[in-house]
């Protein structure tokens, strides 16, 4: 199953540029939850300091994680594509303090021994892993008090639960499928309460106001708690 899921990851690669030399402010490296440029808020949502060190699930070519290794924490990536990342070596050779991972995200939490002050996935491992199997061993692996967060498309209504996401592969190759996680809110906010998490949000970040493209970002929110 990894394996199809990684041929899968590695095909969506070949659709996905490298991100870009500066962002609109100059910026080299930057943090970015939505799937729009220059857009939604930015590293402050993880509450870190410099030396903390960080989980990206599904961290692709890297772009997030290298900005935080620049601030000075510890910033650990893990991707099922290897072609995603041997982009993220590519763009980022020069930046200390980050680690990747070829690999799935539920093993990866499963073999570490490390415990995080922050774990985060941006349109990525989040979206594609059973929550009921994600949310305990992301808990089991976070400080407490570290922030989990996560981002991806708002689910489509009444389309709950499973689904399926089909990835192109080429014009004469049938689309590539892999199951993806989607629910309103409120049903994320009560199930990450329900795991120990606290101080939950779940939060539709609008689209920006320019341009044709009206679909938002769900950003989910908790902090393991104290106890």
């Amino acid at each position: 199953m990894s394996d199809t899921r990684s041929a899968a990851w590695d095909d969506y690669s070949k659709s996905k540029p490298q991100r870009r030399t500066t962002n609109a402010k100059g910026e080299t490296t930057w943090f970015n939850w939505t799937q729009y440029a220059d857009h939604g808020p930015g590293a402050e949502v993880l509450a870190l300091q410099p030396g903390d060190t960080v989980l990206d699930l599904g961290c692709g070519s890297g772009g997030n994680a290298a900005h935080l290794a620049t601030l000075g924490m510890t910033a650990v990536g893990v991707d099922l594509s290897p072609k995603q990342l041997a982009k993220a070596h590519e763009r980022w050779p020069e930046v200390h303090g980050m680690e990747l991972h070829q690999g799935d995200a539920l093993a990866y939490l499963g073999e570490t021994f490390t415990v995080f002050d922050a774990i985060y996935s941006v349109f990525g491992a989040a979206w594609f892993t059973d929550p009921g199997l994600l949310l305990p061993i992301v808990h089991a692996n976070l400080k407490p008090g570290g922030v989990f967060a996560f981002s991806q498309r708002p689910p489509v209504e009444g389309c709950y639960g499973c689904q399926a996401s089909y990835i192109p592969r080429g014009a004469d190759e049938d689309p590539a499928v892999v199951k993806r996680w989607d629910y309103p809110s409120e049903t994320w906010a009560s199930m990450l309460k329900e795991y120990g998490f606290e101080d939950v949000t779940a939060e539709l970040t609008d689209a920006p106001a320019v341009g044709g493209r009206r679909i938002g970002t769900l950003l989910v929110r908790g902090v393991r708690c104290a106890v």
